[in-house]
């Protein structure tokens, strides 16, 4: 079967882009926006509405598969490609993936997301990450549809794997509601909870951390007090965004030693910490995150740490797993650009020894959703996202619902 034509639409996203950089330095929220100067090239304010572009590839049997091209919510921070704005990229889809994909037939989706994935332009430059991963999206789609397959089942006989027959744990976020949306987390029973959006020190934070460390005390009692089962014992996983490193000094000693106090105020709950720190630069933070996670094996803190900042690609995946920098990596979908490279990089973690998160970012669309709810289900991971959006309630429907599709579907043989 061919690609017969493609078509681009611009979209919104599930949350906004926030200039993360401007955000450390003190802009100041006011409502549900925040009030400073933008810090990071391309940004207009501090927070503004997120763009997605469908791409959608018409087979010739009438067909449509699409993906959504979308970025994440702090684009431009951590090393990550440059704000993606629909009107500066559907003209440079149309130029370059357009001829790439138009009149060719259908093959396989590692072969055809590789070359996608892989493509440049004349300056020898690669496409935008979000480009890769909506594209790789749509061809995902389109194997499945030309196969009449789930693109999990693509994925899992292209990978030599098997569907799982049980959920994946899905991870609920809450962002800066963080004390009403945990009630709404609790209550639907997600697996794990709540992110809770600490990327501040001064008022998130505290300057000793007095403020994390009440929040995980009052997360514990209210997960006793809401559960929807008796046997309920969901995972606590906190994103701190790197805000431990002004707080502490980045003092690592002190550091482990606050995540020891944390492990004690989580009881009896399993903790999780994402981005204890930031070092502004790759192989600082893979030194910084594989020290901090030898000091609390020294000290036998249970407290696990999970990389983000600075592990942005399949290679920083690959380079984090083997430096043992973090129990558990983060794989933030659209920073890997094809999703293909999620996949491989969920395998990878899983073959060394390193937890998968399969990841991504609030900023997403209900369409990048659903597709990495199949990876997810093909590979997996031991934890994936619920998103887009950060009111809980939507973006845990997405995921689940489409989890439960391809289980009742691979149970009934179809």
């Amino acid at each position: 079967m061919k690609i017969i034509d493609m078509v681009c639409s611009p979209g919104k996203t599930g949350f906004f882009f926030d200039d993360q950089k401007a955000i450390k330095g003190g802009a100041v929220p006011d409502g549900n926006t925040y009030i400073g100067e933008p810090a990071t090239p391309g940004f207009t304010q501090v927070r503004q509405a997120g763009e997605s572009i469908s791409v959608m590839l018409i087979l010739e049997d009438g067909q449509v598969a699409y993906g959504d091209c979308a970025a994440v919510q702090y684009s431009g921070a951590g090393g990550r490609d440059p704000l993606f704005l629909a009107k500066d990229f559907i003209p440079i889809i149309e130029k370059e993936i357009k001829p790439l994909l138009v009149g060719k037939e259908i093959t396989t989706f590692r072969k055809m997301a590789e070359e996608a994935d892989h493509h440049k332009t004349a300056d020898g430059q690669r496409m935008h990450t979000a480009i890769r991963y909506g594209v790789t999206q749509a061809i995902l789609d389109a194997v499945a549809r030309s196969q009449h397959k789930q693109m999990a089942q693509v994925v899992a006989d292209e990978y030599n794997l098997t569907i799982s027959d049980k959920p994946i744990p899905i991870f609920c976020q809450s962002g800066d509601d963080r004390y009403l949306n945990a009630d709404k987390i609790i209550l639907k029973g997600a697996d794990v909870l709540p992110h809770a959006l600490f990327n501040n020190v001064k008022d998130k934070l505290g300057e000793n951390g007095e403020k994390l460390k009440a929040y995980v005390e009052w997360l514990a009692k209210r997960i006793d007090k809401l559960k929807p089962s008796p046997d309920y014992k969901p995972i606590m996983h906190i994103d701190v965004y790197g805000t431990m490193s002004p707080a502490f000094n980045n003092d690592f000693e002190k550091i482990t030693d606050f995540l020891g106090e944390l492990e004690k105020a989580a009881k009896p709950y399993h903790l999780r910490i994402e981005g204890p720190v930031d070092m502004g630069d790759r192989e600082k933070q893979i030194q910084a995150l594989k020290e901090i996670c030898e000091l609390l094996a020294k000290k036998k803190i249970d407290v696990e740490i999970v990389a983000d900042e600075w592990c942005n690609t399949l290679e920083d995946v690959r380079d984090f797993t083997d430096n043992k920098a973090g129990h558990m990596i983060q794989i933030k979908t659209p920073d890997l650009g094809g999703i293909n490279n999620s996949i491989e990089a969920v395998l990878y973690c899983k073959n060394n020894g390193t937890g998968a998160y399969l990841g991504g970012t609030c900023n997403e669309t209900e369409r990048s959703a659903q597709v990495c709810v199949h990876a997810a289900m093909a590979t997996s991971p031991v934890q994936c996202l619920a998103k887009p959006g950060m009111g809980v309630d939507e973006g845990f429907m997405i995921v689940y619902d489409e989890m439960q599709r391809i289980l009742a579907l691979k149970k009934a043989g179809r």
